[in-house]
């Protein structure tokens, strides 16, 4: 199976109307976000796309390492301008969460997502999102959302990780062919984000995968641990949880442990 992540492959195959036509290919480079980030600053469109074979210093949420060998995953970062204010940029990364989800629903498969950027398969992780914010004065000039997804890769071949891993082809016992799938993420995400841009909300296809609503959990924030359970999210997918003590607390962003289970990634 021919796998090769080709520039001109890739924009012949999608059927969006912009989301990934303009685009930047690479077989290595240090990080799809800081590319993408550096790109956006310069002006790059909505929709344009950084894709990469492999990264030398990809990483995931709270700065941990991403672990993705050459030709085994999805490693990309999108820019969208969703013409947001800075407080609702978590509608962005609902938009392209739902986006992988829903692609991976078509190979016969169903992913949940943990809340706040996780995809998970079976009580493993799949994917992460990793977003990055462009701000001008109150206005959201842009949002750089980064993506993995582990597609080919041998998770038997892992490190050692509190998080366990899988794959789409060790969930189906079967390679998969990256740029197909790649061309079905973009064009679920192209028709969220176009709701998104027509005054609509993600929030309630999003809310609907959540794994994490209805669990005991521990959340670590930059200042402390709340643990409860999480009843809710508000409209910018804030988690809201509710302590032993009956207090309702509403978490921006942290690292969500269903409690009883191993850290989460």
């Amino acid at each position: 199976m021919t796998d090769a992540l080709d520039c001109q492959r890739i924009d012949e195959l999608l059927a969006t109307r912009t989301i990934g036509h303009v685009l930047e290919c690479y077989a290595e480079i240090d990080s799809t976000n800081r590319r993408a980030a550096e790109w956006a600053r310069g002006g790059a469109p909505d929709g344009a796309l950084v894709l990469a074979d492999s990264q030398t210093a990809g990483r995931g949420r709270l700065g941990r390492r991403w672990h993705a060998p050459a030709g085994s995953s999805l490693l990309m970062s999108l820019i969208l301008r969703p013409g947001l204010v800075p407080a609702q940029a978590q509608r962005a990364v609902m938009v392209c969460a739902l986006g992988l989800v829903e692609a991976i629903d078509s190979l016969g498969l169903h992913a949940g997502i943990k809340w706040p950027n996780d995809v998970q398969l079976n009580g493993k992780k799949v994917a992460g999102l990793l977003a990055e914010l462009g701000i001008m004065g109150q206005r959201l000039d842009y949002v750089v959302v980064g993506m993995g997804l582990n597609v080919n890769l041998d998770v038997t071949a892992l490190p050692e990780t509190l998080s366990p891993a899988t794959s789409l082809a060790a969930e189906l016992g079967r390679p998969v062919a990256r740029v197909d799938l790649l061309a079905r993420i973009l064009e679920r995400i192209e028709a969220h984000a176009d709701a998104l841009r027509s005054g609509g909300s993600p929030l309630a296809p999003w809310r609907a995968r959540l794994l994490t609503l209805g669990q005991p959990v521990r959340v670590g924030t930059a200042d402390e641990v709340i643990e409860g359970w999480a009843v809710d999210t508000n409209e910018d997918g804030a988690l809201v949880v509710v302590t032993s003590e009956g207090e309702r607390r509403t978490v921006l962003a942290g690292d969500v442990t269903l409690r009883g289970t191993r850290t989460g990634a």
